[in-house]
């Protein structure tokens, strides 16, 4: 029989696919607790009708994120901070920093978690700093760090 799965089945498949299973297992498992449904006509109409959707949302995304990483290419955001002796910063520059140094300077919407800061920044000077903006478009920002 062939289903259509709604969740990961361990060893048959992943959600979404269309697989064949013994006639057993999805009567007595799959179907009645909802883990899968059989691959009529129309539920694999809906099921491609949601592929579609899906492959059309992430291609717009694609679109967004190379459209802003256009925008961010060769930028430069300055953060001014306190900084002390031998140009060690008194607090620190984080990934929410850069992101609303960005929103300020160039008016651009970035979400902290897309900002590939491994460590927190410490002492002055330049760095490039990494912007994932989608799986497969990533950009560097250089971030100057600047004395007041």
């Amino acid at each position: 029989m062939k289903v259509i799965l709604l969740q990961d089945i361990e060893h048959q498949g992943k959600q979404g696919e269309v697989v064949a299973v013994a006639d057993g297992f999805a009567r007595n498992y799959l179907l009645p607790r909802k883990l899968a449904v059989e691959a009529g006509g129309g539920a694999l109409k809906n099921l491609q009708a949601k592929l579609a959707l899906e492959e059309r949302r992430t291609e717009k995304q694609l679109q967004e994120a190379n459209v802003t990483a256009g925008l961010l290419n060769e930028k430069t955001v300055t953060l001014r901070v306190k900084a002390g002796d031998n140009s060690r910063l008194y607090g620190r520059v984080t990934a929410s920093d850069i992101a609303e140094a960005v929103a300020r300077d160039l008016s651009i919407k970035l979400d902290k978690r897309k900002i590939g800061l491994l460590d927190p920044i410490k002492a002055v000077g330049e760095y490039d700093v990494p912007i994932k903006l989608h799986r497969d478009v990533t950009v560097p920002l250089k971030v100057a760090v600047v004395a007041e």
